[in-house]
């Protein structure tokens, strides 16, 4: 029943015990057609296919293309940031390059080709300066507020330059470089968002919450958040992109526990899986009060352990009065939360609920908290198991993992607390 955790090949099991500083010179001896780190592609050469085909495109100081709409707040230096439109270099309808609620039936290596093409403008400003009157601060949030693809023009200082960027919390992006000058073509508002942007009186939490059960999409939502569209008119501000995304999960799944937490229990233990991005995800939900937890395993040779020579587990939690910090995980963490949540009020039911995910080596690079907050969606739409104890669902968790169910046991605060604290009923 129990699996073992360790590398089928030896001599893969001393590759991947190469330390840091010996990485390049593995990838030098590999040169992407051995594939000694273990991968199942080599990121080195989906990044250069990806990076060749967009460089003849932007080799020049001046860019026109239908942005998806996008934009880019940074976080360096903050409170004086950078922020600009990205723009790819074609035109036409481009609204699935920044829509990824769209992304999980693409691959990896779509999501890096798509993404690589938008090029990112930067201008440097105040954080609280989002009634600029420069055109650039202007045209960036009118091309945040928008409902469709904007044809965009930007002049740049530079030829933009750079490695296509990658982060665990926001999306991949193109080569960037400063703006000297941006217009864009007759924006149409989305109405809802554009509606929220006006009303100055409203706080920036009620906006989100009132786009977000008007349908709006929740990228949508933290586009517009991210250029300081929301809230009372003096507190307004731009927020950097990776902070936004969280935030307005957050948020949003602080907005639906609220509910969750007054509904009756669901009458079973549930087993959901999914494996997408070969990250395996299983959510076991159980007929409790409410109470999460992340658990995420990385094998060697994935993103968060790349030079590892065994898997690494991290998990985050809160039982039923919730967390008071930041959750170690991070945006993932509240991304997935929400997820549940959400099936959950559709249900209107309540249920403690624990995910696994299993992240092995063909998941070959970030490309942000959307994917976590996609796949746990996708998952509670799949046909669950039932079962009438925790045992039961526990065994047929383990086997669909690699990893051992002990070993997620060991890891897990919320089933720990299951199996051996005890209760009332108990005794």
């Amino acid at each position: 029943m129990l699996k073992n955790t360790k590398l089928d090949s030896k001599k893969q099991k001393k590759l991947l015990s190469v330390p840091k500083e010996e990485s390049a010179s593995l990838c030098g001896l590999c040169r992407g057609t051995k594939l000694l780190c273990g991968r199942s592609r080599c990121p080195v050469l989906v990044k250069f296919h990806s990076r060749d085909k967009i460089t003849p495109l932007i080799d020049k100081l001046s860019l026109g293309g239908s942005s998806p709409p996008s934009v880019f707040i940074g976080r360096f230096g903050y409170p004086k940031v950078s922020i600009g439109p990205m723009i790819p270099p074609v035109m036409g309808d481009t609204s699935l390059i920044d829509t990824p609620e769209l992304w999980l039936d693409k691959s990896i290596d779509d999501i890096v080709d798509f993404r690589s093409m938008l090029i990112r403008g930067t201008y440097n400003v105040d954080v609280f300066d989002v009634e600029n009157p420069n055109k650039i601060v202007n045209f960036t949030r009118e091309l945040a507020l928008s409902k469709n693809s904007v044809f965009t023009e930007a002049i740049f200082e530079k030829k933009p330059r750079g490695r296509i960027a990658f982060y665990d919390s926001a999306q991949p992006h193109g080569p960037s470089a400063p703006l000297k000058k941006f217009d864009i073509t007759n924006p149409k508002y989305e109405q809802h968002i554009e509606k929220a942007f006006y009303d100055t009186d409203l706080k920036a939490r009620s906006a989100v919450l009132d786009l977000y059960r008007d349908g709006v999409k929740i990228s949508k939502i933290q586009r517009a958040f991210s250029v300081g569209a929301f809230g009372i008119n003096k507190y307004r501000r731009f927020v950097p992109t990776r902070w936004s995304i969280t935030a307005v999960d957050s948020m949003l799944g602080k907005e639906l526990m609220k509910k969750t937490k007054t509904r009756p229990y669901i009458n079973e233990f549930r087993i959901y899986y999914l494996n997408q991005f070969d990250n395996r995800w299983i959510v076991l939900m159980m007929p409790s009060e409410w109470q999460y937890e992340l658990i995420e395993a990385w094998y060697p040779n994935t993103t968060w352990n790349p030079y590892g020579s065994s898997i690494s587990m991290f998990n985050s939690y809160e039982f039923y009065k919730g967390r008071t910090t930041y959750a170690e995980i991070g945006g993932c963490y509240y991304a997935a939360r929400l997820a549940v949540n959400e099936l959950l009020n559709k249900e209107r039911r309540q249920a403690g609920a624990i995910i696994m995910r299993e992240s092995h080596p063909g998941y070959i690079m970030p490309i942000g908290v959307w994917n976590v907050r996609e796949s746990v969606r996708r998952a509670l739409k799949e046909p669950y198991r039932k079962f009438d104890t925790l045992h039961e669902a526990l065994v047929h968790a383990s086997e669909k993992m690699d990893i051992p169910l002990q070993r997620w046991i060991k890891n897990s605060a919320i089933l720990k607390n299951q199996l051996y604290q005890k209760r009332l009923e108990d005794f």
